[in-house]
């Protein structure tokens, strides 16, 4: 029988703590949620390998440096309401669950969200709600956040998704540039937001974020 709760421990050993992850409430979730759980049955075995899950249509689970660092720069406290948008199975979610008051988490396949609900039930994740939707439209009724966070990358960032934003609020996702996905942090002063380079990282890019085509005849 697969020992789990050890692998996670020489995860966060090996990937996430080498990589400046020292929060320790970031440390904690990761120790605490049973990311095996939020992959496909058939990939558990690889839930804690140092690489994306795929979880099919160009979604995925992002590895753990990737993720524990995001959320090791975005600093999130127990009194913020976070906008987790391309959750897929819910992994993100029910770490941020751990970390902010409140988490809203936007999946765009219902098949997925169902699932997603059944495990953060399973999990005592019950300040995750769930948003079925579009992931570029974010969820504007719920907002607006201290924090925004990306499960996959982006190529153009659409200003709705920055209007839910609050003033003094960052957002946090990987772009992609030339082929390189790089995480940037941004701040939201005086209604702009400001982005800084965190790290490089990798990942599909999400749904209604892609680059905008110029038309030519």
């Amino acid at each position: 029988m697969t020992d789990y709760a050890a692998r996670r421990i020489t995860m966060v050993d090996t990937q996430v703590r080498p990589c400046d992850v020292t929060k320790f409430p970031v440390i904690d979730a990761m120790l605490r949620v049973e990311r095996e759980l939020f992959v496909p049955r058939e990939k558990r075995e690889a839930a804690y390998i140092g690489e994306n899950v795929d979880l099919g249509d160009s979604r995925v689970v992002l590895d753990p440096r990737t993720l524990g660092k995001m959320l090791d720069y975005l600093n999130i406290q127990n009194d913020e309401l976070v906008l987790d948008i391309g959750v897929g199975l819910g992994y993100s979610s029910a770490l941020i669950s751990r970390l902010s008051e409140a988490v809203v988490a936007v999946e765009d396949e219902p098949g997925r969200m169902a699932e997603a609900e059944e495990t953060l039930g399973r999990v005592g994740a019950d300040n995750v709600v769930l948003h079925c939707g579009a992931l570029a439209e974010g969820a504007a009724q719920h907002g607006p956040y201290d924090v925004i966070m990306l499960q996959g990358a982006v190529e153009h960032m659409p200003d709705n998704i920055l209007e839910q934003l609050k003033d003094g609020g960052r957002i946090a996702c990987i772009f992609n540039e030339e082929a390189l996905g790089i995480v940037k942090i941004g701040h939201k002063l005086n209604g702009k937001v400001n982005w800084r380079f965190a790290f490089n990282a990798a990942a599909p890019v999400l749904t209604g974020f892609e680059r905008h085509k110029a038309f030519t005849l």
